[in-house]
Formats: structure tokens, C-alpha cells, sequence
């Protein structure tokens, strides 16, 4: 009687040791299994540790990481570090009243710009001016060597048609350009001709007979580069044009920006170039990429203020047209409105197709500025 007792317990703890222990289940895919443990959430994992089988690996217990702070900007060129900056534009100044043209007044103007007396192209409609006032333009020039560029002279033709199309066109002349204060340092290297196209817009705000809320802007090569940027720094801008621009990031700047008849040729920084100077300074995209995000445009697309409309000519030997096509699909991603007019066979300066590509930019500027919304 005793030894069936004793066979008796035996068993029944068996059955007891069997049914709290480890049970064995079939191997699971392991990407499955780390994505269940990481979807438990670390509240699960001290739960669970005991009662996994062998066969599952235990996930280790990884603290949270909570978000920091957005480092402080090392550098003028990021985009954040020009956001932070104040841009307030002074009064405008008519230095002297130009000849006319068909139906628009023509000024030599001047400004404020970081304290530097910036000189300028203006023009303004003729007739009575809209309740509101008139839609501006702000006109970005391309690169024209400093010591040689004139106020008056250049892009004639480009601001005759949009002026007489009914807008107001303010055309600077950038810092040490013409009679210019300042020093002209170039536009990838710093932020000087920024600057001073956004203290343009400011004083265009505030000029009596202008319409703060209908600003677009236009730009060519160099200029392009400099409406982009300014389109992400403020949300003043309604919409942009851009022909043959500089609108590529900075790491393609560095690597596609080939000239010429060497255009294949990938290009050698000059021991003095902006290119070696950033190198040099933060290290290559490769080796700080956050840096080279940061101070390019392209990384804010999703917050342009507005449509930007791209012209470039297929045989441009200044300006790759791959830096429109680039940036046409940098904005489509964002979700961004974008239009690409590409000419083919056309030169930096869309010169066959000049009639054809203005009429599509006063049309895209009739739409989104004149007509905000349109």
C-alpha cells in the first residue's frame, strides 16, 4: 500500500513539473520574432523573460533614448542658422528717376542691408494702382564679375516684359556690385546676396505702392540659387521662377557641376574655392552628411513657401540641366507644386526660346501671384 502511494505521487509531480516547465514550439523566422519582441514594448519584456523557450532569443533591455535638442547651427549657410536671423529692410530710397518705359516708371534705387547701402532697379506700373497695390517681383541676376556689372544694363528685356505685365520689379544689385556697398564674396560661400534679396523683400513690404501679400521672385543661374534658398528661409515669397538655376545640394554641387567642353571631367577645387574651404572646415558629405544637408536648400523643400516653376535649356554648358531635373523631383516627393520646361537645344540663357519660356513665366506669375491661389 505504501509503494502505490509512493508510485502514486511520483506521478502526479511529473505530471505537475511538466506542465509549469518550458515547452518546446517550432522555430520561428527570427526577423518575426525580434519584431514581436520590439512591438511588446520594454513593459512586456521583464513579463515575459521567465516563460520564453530556449528556441526565442531574449531581447535586451535597451533604454530610451529621448529626443534632443536640435544642435545649435555651426555654420551662416544652414538654413536654420538664416531662419534665426532678422531681415527688416528699410525704407526705399529713389536715388534718381530713370527713363520710362512703355507703360511702367523706371528708378535707380537704394536700400539697407545689414547695415550696407544696396542699390537697385525698380520698376513700377503706370495707371491706377489696385486697392491693395501693386504684385511685386523681386528679380535675382545671374553671376556678372562684380567690377563690370551696371545697374542699368543686363536682363533688359527680361524685366521690360514682366514690368509691363503689371508688376512692380525690383531688380538688387547684391553688396559690392555697381555702386554697391560692401564686399562681393559670391553666393555659394556665404550669405551676403541672400541676405540682401531678403532685406529686398522686407523693403518691398513696406514700400507704399507695393502689395506686401503678392511677392513672387525670379532668378537666373546664380539667382536661382538665391531664390530657392530664400523661398525656404521666409514664407513671404508666393512663388518662384527659376531659368537654368544653381538648385542642385551642396554634395552635387560638388560632384555634378561639370563646364564646359571638359565637362566630363569632375571638377578640381581651387586651394581658394568655396568647395575646399567646407571640406576642409566640416569634412566631406560622406564624412558629415548632416552638415551638408544642413546648409543646402533642398533639404526643406517640403516647406518651400510657394509653386516654383523651372526653365533650362538641354545644351546649358554653365548650369547642368540635371540640377532642374533634380530639384523638379526633390519637390514632386514633397508633395511640393513644380513645373519643368525643358528647351531643346537652348543655351544657358534660353536664347531661341526666349519669347516662349517669359510667356510661361508672366503666365505662372499672373497665376500664383497676381491671383494668389489661382
Amino acid at each position: 500500500m505504501q509503494k502505490s502511494n509512493y508510485f502514486w505521487l511520483l506521478l502526479i509531480l511529473a505530471f505537475v513539473a511538466s506542465a509549469c516547465g518550458p515547452q518546446a514550439v517550432p522555430p520561428t523566422d527570427s526577423g518575426e520574432i525580434q519584431s514581436t519582441a520590439q512591438a511588446a514594448a520594454l513593459t512586456l519584456i521583464a513579463e515575459t523573460q521567465q516563460a520564453v523557450p530556449s528556441l526565442t532569443p531574449v531581447p535586451t533591455h535597451t533604454a530610451i533614448s529621448l529626443p534632443t535638442a536640435t544642435p545649435a547651427p555651426t555654420h551662416p549657410l544652414q538654413i536654420e542658422a538664416m531662419r534665426a536671423q532678422q531681415y527688416p529692410g528699410s525704407d526705399i530710397v529713389i536715388e534718381e528717376v530713370l527713363d520710362p518705359g512703355v507703360n511702367y516708371s523706371r528708378y535707380y534705387v537704394s536700400y539697407l542691408s545689414e547695415g550696407l547701402k544696396i542699390y537697385a532697379l525698380m520698376t513700377v506700373p503706370n495707371g491706377e494702382k489696385p486697392p491693395t497695390g501693386w504684385p511685386v517681383i523681386i528679380f535675382n541676376h545671374g553671376f556678372i564679375p562684380p567690377d563690370v556689372y551696371r545697374t542699368t544694363e543686363r536682363y533688359v528685356a527680361y524685366v521690360d516684359l514682366i514690368a509691363r505685365s503689371g508688376y512692380i520689379v525690383f531688380r538688387s544689385d547684391y553688396r559690392g556690385h555697381d555702386r554697391s556697398e560692401g564686399e562681393s564674396g559670391g553666393a555659394y560661400s556665404n550669405t551676403g546676396y541672400t541676405v540682401d534679396v531678403l532685406n529686398a523683400v522686407a523693403s518691398m513690404k513696406r514700400y507704399p505702392d507695393a502689395d506686401s501679400n503678392r511677392i513672387g521672385m525670379w532668378g537666373h543661374s546664380m539667382g536661382g540659387y538665391i531664390t530657392l534658398r530664400s523661398m525656404v528661409v521666409t514664407e513671404d515669397i508666393k512663388a518662384g521662377v527659376i531659368w537654368a538655376g544653381v538648385v542642385a545640394s551642396y554634395p552635387d554641387l560638388l560632384t555634378r557641376w561639370r563646364r564646359g567642353p571638359n565637362s566630363s571631367v569632375t571638377p578640381t577645387p581651387n586651394p581658394r574655392s568655396w568647395r575646399l574651404t567646407l571640406q576642409q572646415q566640416f569634412g566631406s558629405p560622406e564624412q558629415n552628411p548632416e552638415f551638408w544637408r544642413s546648409i543646402s536648400a533642398n533639404s526643406y523643400v517640403n516647406e518651400v513657401s510657394g509653386p516654383i516653376q523651372l526653365h533650362h535649356g538641354t545644351l546649358d554648358e554653365d548650369v547642368p540641366l540635371e540640377f532642374s531635373e533634380l530639384l523638379y523631383f526633390e519637390m514632386l516627393n514633397a508633395n511640393q507644386f513644380v513645373e519643368l520646361y525643358k528647351y531643346e537645344g537652348d543655351n544657358h540663357n534660353i536664347s531661341n526660346y526666349f519669347s516662349t519660356a517669359m510667356q510661361r513665366t508672366i503666365e505662372f506669375f499672373d497665376r500664383y501671384v497676381k491671383q494668389p491661389g489661382g
